[in-house]
């Protein structure tokens, strides 16, 4: 859906990453309901998709299992599409991942994305907890993905036997596979994935593992070219001086609880050059942006031209709810 009268915006594909935060000591559950509010809304401004991601045992984040939140958000939603950013498949049986995901796409036909990454997702006792040896797990991941994949094209067979994922929906869902470094584009390649770089989790541009991204794509049943979306994390207000403190001030609030969860970095664009490179090294860029939306979107034209994609993936977490909805707000209306 392509908001009437957009200008920047209009020329770009604009998705929403919800991490689900408890900002300023909110509930787990009044955290859901903000992502409701904010899905709803990104869906009435013209986003075109909405994904939610796995995290666990982090205070504060209430997100641990996307599937079961994209349910929810599917239920008070129309268009919008449906995905995760991401499901960390290493921990999991691929058979249990594509029954989850062809449900969801049963219930919401043609809406579903499904985002997957190789990251451990929390801290060294919860990955313990969750499954175990995670490194084992991690080195076995490329024969998850085949699994995976042959689940998804009906074509998975154990012990010579086929084994279905069911249900089957009549429209196929959506395969994506998001990192920040080669060994997640390569993995995207060689299954015939769309690939999202996570720049608001790397200092890194992003051009070598798209460039090997692309050019190592192998076409599979559901995606004959290669696609890039990349994932930015930003902070509008209608001046820069609000939106460069009050990123600044999450900034310091993570480091003095010892919680980074990586949207942010040190380093805080204000977006008033032409180049979105820090000052202190010209092969690392920004992971945030922050600045008015015309600030903010000269940067993220930059991030969209040098990986030859229009398409954007948003962060977005605050310092409250009330300014994440007007951030993602003004970010459209540019």
């Amino acid at each position: 859906m392509r908001r009437l009268g957009a200008n920047i915006s209009g020329k770009y594909n604009l998705g929403v990453l919800d991490l689900v935060p408890r900002l300023n000591g909110a509930t787990a559950e009044q955290a859901l309901q903000q992502s409701v509010t904010l899905a709803k809304h990104a869906e009435e401004w013209g986003y075109s998709r909405y994904w939610t991601s796995e995290h666990h045992d982090m205070d504060e984040l209430a997100s641990a299992s996307p599937e079961v939140l994209l349910a929810h958000i599917g239920a008070r939603t129309n268009t919008i599409q449906l995905g995760s950013g991401a499901v960390l498949l290493p921990h999991y049986s691929p058979l249990k991942v594509a029954e989850s995901f062809r449900l969801l796409a049963a219930l919401y036909p043609g809406r579903v994305e499904l985002g997957l990454g190789r990251a451990p997702g929390g801290g060294p006792h919860a990955t313990m907890a969750l499954s175990g040896n995670y490194l084992q797990h991690v080195s076995k991941l490329p024969e998850s993905l085949a699994a995976l994949t042959e689940l998804l094209e009906d074509r998975y067979t154990y012990e010579e036997h086929l084994v279905t994922a069911r249900p089957i929906p009549e429209l196929p869902l959506s395969l994506w596979m998001l990192g920040t470094n080669v060994k997640s584009a390569e993995f995207a390649a060689r299954f015939g994935m769309g690939y999202v770089f996570g720049q608001f989790m790397s200092d890194a541009d992003g051009t070598e593992a798209v460039r090997r991204y692309r050019e190592g794509f192998i076409p599979s049943a559901t995606r004959k070219e290669p696609e890039v979306m990349v994932a930015v994390s930003m902070l509008c207000a209608e001046k820069q001086e609000d939106a460069v403190t009050w990123s600044r001030e999450m900034a310091e609030r993570r480091r003095a609880v010892g919680k980074e969860i990586s949207t942010q970095s040190d380093h805080v664009s204000i977006s008033t050059s032409t180049n979105d490179r820090t000052d202190a090294n010209e092969n690392k860029v920004q992971r945030h942006y922050a600045g008015t939306p015309e600030q903010v979107w000269n940067q993220l034209q930059q991030v969209c031209q040098r990986l030859n994609t229009d398409r954007l993936l948003v962060v977005t977490t605050g310092p409250d709810y009330e300014r994440r909805l007007a951030s993602y707000k003004l970010l459209m209306n540019a």
